[in-house]
């Protein structure tokens, strides 16, 4: 075998040299075109020649001369060989996940914000062995095991990771997997948390409009502001002064008490303070950027109505998730009572969530999360039917780049979209956290570039950077999953 190997190496070091001496003689000619120019010289960066090997062993020889060989020439042998977890510290927990095939190529995926690794990684019996480009297929094994809210987020992980792999494999981006792409840059909306104080939100706008270029934005206009204002809010003490949203330790606290419930209202004075705080971003931002608004707290459908009437003269992009988003009579009441856009969907898993609200005209603009929604393509249909039925889409996201980017990719495919969010503005390593396998960055003046030239999501992890940034609920990175492999229960709905 060394004979071979080496006769092998000088005949192609040979051929090797009196290729390079070609190549370069015509890209030095000026009768060359640029265009030829360019190709000769990728054509000369390709590949490695067995002649420059001759210093490493055979094993090395034969690793370095397969290092640029695509694995994943054959997709219709392609099996799903492992899947594992890596835990960030993004939004103070959010899993990456990794799928692994037996042709050295993987997919990345991403549980929602928020949600247990594990409704994932207890899918991953079901998907061992399959071929994950048969995407569609694969996602109706595994759909019975997601629902509303962050109970999606393992399958919608998934599905993520299968359109990467998929675009791998066969060498294409994932929105020409979708149809194709309306567009080649996304849109971001901004989110701007509430500052500690007037000066500190309006620090947090100016870096958002000047520094960052963003070109809309979201806000919190939040009964939480008024806790400390005597006379603004009615029956709040109750409830521990109103505050703490997501403050769900307790079943029977405000967290987890359903906006219809609280009995919370605002009165004439709350709601001055509200619109003035309208009315201030209004002044530094004016009416060129849209603004929408988000996080109010927990109060009914009429104050709600209340709130919207007072906010309506700062012609607001949307009123978000004023109400739970199942009680589709109570959209469709807020939607005929306000001229303001109503939205809603964050939290909906699947098309079918969706449709009620969609067909009663009960929302102008739907708003999944593809984290929780179904994926890419689910999330597509969602788009497609809201824009059949004359709904617009936008879409919340609040991960790592990886479920951003499956967005991207999405966002890209869809004709009635609007703007994807943004979460993590304020975090400076949050970019850093993957590596772009394009020319261009992930983010440039408040758009979103789509992948071009590069297969699957487009990205690839920087490790580095994600390790320094683990949960510290995260065991390791990536460690390896046996105890999910065995699937050992009777998963068919029907006899």
């Amino acid at each position: 075998m060394k004979s071979i190997i080496r006769k092998i190496a000088e005949e192609n070091r040979r051929n090797e040299q009196a290729q390079t001496a070609a190549i370069q003689n015509e890209i030095n000619d000026p009768r060359t075109s640029s265009d030829r120019r360019s190709f000769l010289k990728k054509a000369a960066m390709g590949g490695i020649a067995l002649g420059g090997l001759m210093h490493l062993s055979i094993e090395d020889t034969i690793a370095q001369t397969t290092q640029n060989v695509q694995r994943s020439s054959a997709p219709s042998d392609l099996k799903i060989t492992d899947m594992r977890v890596a835990l960030t510290n993004v939004l103070g927990g959010t899993a990456i996940i990794r799928i692994d095939t037996n042709q050295g190529i993987y997919g990345l995926g991403e549980v929602r914000d928020g949600a247990d690794p594990r409704y994932a990684l207890m899918l991953k019996s079901r998907i061992l062995g399959l071929n994950p480009c048969n995407v569609e297929m694969v996602f109706k094994i595994i759909k019975q095991f997601g629902y509303h809210g962050r109970q999606g987020g393992g399958v919608c992980g998934v599905e993520m990771a299968l359109w990467d792999l998929t675009g791998k494999a066969y060498g294409v981006p994932a929105w020409q997997l979708l149809g194709g792409r309306y567009r080649d840059k996304v849109r971001l909306y901004a989110d701007t948390p509430e500052g500690k104080s007037k000066e500190d939100q309006m620090e947090k706008i100016r870096y958002r409009i000047q520094d960052q270029g963003y070109t809309w934005l979201k806000m919190d206009l939040s009964i939480n502001d008024l806790k400390d204002v005597p006379g603004a809010l009615v029956n709040q003490k109750f409830w521990d002064g109103a505050s703490g949203q997501y403050d769900m330790r307790s079943y029977m606290g405000y967290g987890n008490a359903k906006h219809p419930f609280t009995q919370i209202q605002i009165t004439d004075k709350g709601l001055e303070v509200l619109a003035k705080q309208a009315e201030e971003a209004r002044s530094l931002i004016g009416y060129e950027i849209p603004i929408s608004t988000d996080h109010y707290g927990h109060f009914d459908l009429n104050n709600g109505i209340r709130l919207g009437k007072a906010l309506e003269q700062y012609r607001l992009a949307w009123m978000e998730d004023i109400v739970s988003w199942e009680y589709t009579d109570q959209w469709k009441i807020l939607s005929d009572a306000l001229e303001t856009p109503m939205l809603t969907g964050e939290d909906i898993y699947l098309l079918n969530g969706f449709k009620p609200l969609i067909d009663a005209k009960a929302v102008d603009i739907v708003h999944p999360d593809l984290a929780t929604s179904g994926g890419l393509l689910e999330t597509k249909r969602i788009g497609d039917y809201a824009e059949e039925h004359g709904v617009a889409m936008a879409m919340h996201q609040a991960g790592t780049p990886v479920s951003f980017m499956a967005n991207v990719h999405c966002a890209a495919a869809t004709q009635n979209f609007l703007a994807l969010e943004h979460h993590s503005v304020d975090l400076p390593w949050w970019e850093s956290m993957v590596k772009m396998t394009g020319k261009q960055p992930i983010i440039t003046k408040g758009f979103a570039n789509v992948p071009l030239d590069s297969p699957g999501l487009g990205i690839e992890l920087n490790d580095e950077v994600i390790k320094q940034h683990l949960s510290p609920r995260a065991n390791g990175y990536f460690l390896p999953t046996p105890e999910w492999d065995q699937k050992q229960s009777h998963d068919r709905l029907w006899s």
